[in-house]
């Protein structure tokens, strides 16, 4: 018999009702049966969907390598446009990149001001120790929070465990990424030839850190196909100049191609900054405005082409078309 304390929460196809019981703050165990499935039905719901995902967003408009802080700020700006389709990729099973803890494992987030008013609009709490900074926590706390945003937005796909491997270059101008699971491109080595997938984009936005063996790939590769000029390399720690150094060097550096985060400072030598978040946070954003810009731009192109092309009438054209510039 249901009682007063218990909590009704919603009802089977057949009608009859299923209930949280709680009882002196405590589930009861005479409410506590699953619904019945058959495990093919669980294979089936992840394999699809996933396949879904793969089809839909092999031609996407933003592709973010990296789900770090400066990542996910990225994405997380870049979802509130609707209109423009996303696809965010770490390495990880569990992406967040060095965002999950502070300096040495230290648990707390200190983010310098005025990156204070992005934390306010993602909803972090945190104490405001000092006219110049704030604190967060445990840094837990911000990529919990901002992920959770991010993966709910129906227009953004978290593809986790999968590496980029290299990019798609066309006439100079990079359209997209070649991806792999991460485990795939760690055993490259020692299997034989495992060949990588691909998704196209507008835009890629690289944000995948400071050198390390998975670290700044996206300028390493720009530098071997000669799009960049050598890397200069992280510079030493220098909190105070090195934020505002991050973000002044976010900015599309090759066609195509935006970096932001702390391969920012593999590209242009600026100084790590250490345990401070705030220039990785606007980092994020700021390259996304880049990103918004430049699909902004090609759309403007396309629409110019399909006028010319229209009226000297060299094609028919009845449906959509990707052009780079």
């Amino acid at each position: 018999m249901l009682t007063a304390s218990h909590r009704i929460i919603g009802r089977t196809k057949g009608g009859s009702v299923r209930a949280l019981a709680t009882l002196n703050g405590r589930y009861s165990p005479e409410f506590s049966r699953f619904a019945p499935i058959r495990e093919s039905e669980v294979s089936r719901e992840m394999t699809t969907r996933y396949m879904k995902d793969l089809y839909d967003f092999a031609d996407t408009d933003v592709v973010i390598t990296g789900a770090g802080s400066a990542g996910l700020s990225a994405a997380y700006e870049l979802s509130k446009n609707p209109n423009v389709k996303v696809a965010l990729i770490d390495q990880g099973v569990a992406p967040g990149g060095g965002a999950w803890l502070g300096g040495q494992l230290f648990s707390s987030m200190v983010v310098r001001k005025p990156a204070h008013l992005f934390l306010n609009e993602v909803g972090v709490e945190y104490d405001d120790a000092s006219p110049n900074y704030v604190v967060v926590k445990h840094a837990g706390l911000f990529t919990s929070t901002i992920m959770s945003k991010v993966l709910a937005r129906p227009n953004v796909k978290l593809f986790n465990a999968t590496a980029v491997e290299d990019l798609i270059v066309k006439g100079g101008r990079v359209s997209g990424v070649v991806t792999n699971w991460t485990l795939v491109s760690l055993n490259h080595d020692t299997q034989s030839c495992m060949d990588p997938n691909v998704m196209e984009s507008r835009v890629v936005i690289s944000a995948t850190g400071h050198d390390g063996p998975m670290g700044a790939s996206g300028v390493k590769r720009l530098e071997k196909l000669g799009l960049v000029d050598s890397l200069r390399g992280m510079g030493a720690l220098d909190m105070n100049s090195a934020e505002d150094a991050i973000v002044e060097g976010t900015r599309e550096i090759a066609p195509g191609m935006i970096v932001a985060g702390m391969e920012v400072a593999e590209l242009s030598g600026a100084p790590r900054m250490g345990p401070t978040f705030g220039a990785m946070m606007i980092s994020g954003v700021k390259a996304a405005r880049v990103a918004q810009q430049i699909l902004t731009d090609v759309k403007n192109e396309t629409i110019q082409n399909v006028h010319k092309w229209s009226i000297e009438g060299e094609t028919e054209y009845g449906q959509k078309i990707s052009v780079a510039k």
